[in-house]
């Protein structure tokens, strides 16, 4: 069986106002595990306990770009705590991706931050947008991060939603990453004419297509994530996972 995470962002309402009370609630809809969007104070042992109480594994941490920089130390320990494997970057700021020279300099950047996880038995990632995908000298974005980084400092969590948006396939995607691809954010589509979110399998992307073949190049962790909703959030998660778990 694969597994399946939620990035917990989808429900920040909920984990704002209740975080370990809507841990619990995504424990009984079924899924594997969580991605982390903040922790809300809460500590690392606390937070383990829970997880440990609720059947749930932590599938990695969403951390800004200026805490990695800064607090890395605080961040890597946080996440040995509790026994997450990622620290993935959820995006970063126009001047550190607004021409190749800034994209390098980046790279560079997440080099180091790569290799102070690995030395510690961690990974780092990098969550795409849309905006990786606008094209430098000829080059994407996530192209120019992965000719700049060691393969070992950084893997991709391609959102397989913002690859679509920005007009590719994104299987080409996870063909072209291979193992660097070790985590999907899926999320679907509802039209190509309204392109907002919608509940996984009743828009227009083919998460067949794309799950074969993240299971061709060892993704590790199919995790959930939504941004507009229709439906009550906990219905909608309910209704993603049950998908997932048909085609996985």
């Amino acid at each position: 069986m694969e597994n399946i995470a939620l990035q917990l962002y989808s429900i920040k309402e909920l984990t704002s106002a209740d975080f370990l009370g809507t841990l619990a609630k995504v424990a009984e809809i079924g899924y594997d595990g969580v991605e982390f969007a903040g922790y809300f104070g809460t500590s690392a042992s606390e937070l383990k306990k829970a997880l440990n109480a609720h059947g749930l594994r932590a599938a990695g941490s969403h951390i800004g770009i200026s805490d990695l920089q800064l607090e890395l130390d605080r961040m890597i320990e946080y996440s040995l705590a509790i026994e997450s494997p990622y620290i993935i970057c959820p995006g970063i700021p126009e001047e550190m991706r607004n021409d190749v020279d800034s994209y390098k300099r980046t790279a560079e950047a997440f080099n180091r931050i790569g290799e102070r996880c690995k030395e510690n038995g961690l990974r780092f990632g990098y969550h795409n947008h849309a905006v990786e995908f606008e094209k430098h000298d000829g080059l994407t974005g996530i192209e120019l991060l992965a000719r700049h980084t060691d393969p070992d400092h950084l893997f991709f969590e391609l959102d397989t939603y913002w690859a679509e948006y920005a007009g590719f396939r994104s299987v080409d995607w996870i063909e072209s990453l291979k193992e660097r691809c070790a985590v999907l954010h899926i999320k679907d589509m509802k039209s190509e004419q309204d392109k907002r979110n919608t509940e996984i399998g009743s828009g227009i992307m083919d998460f067949k297509a794309i799950t074969e073949t993240g299971k061709r190049y060892g993704v590790q962790w199919y995790t959930v994530e939504q941004e507009e909703f229709e439906i009550p959030q906990l219905e909608s998660i309910k209704a993603s996972l049950a998908f997932l778990r048909q085609i996985l």
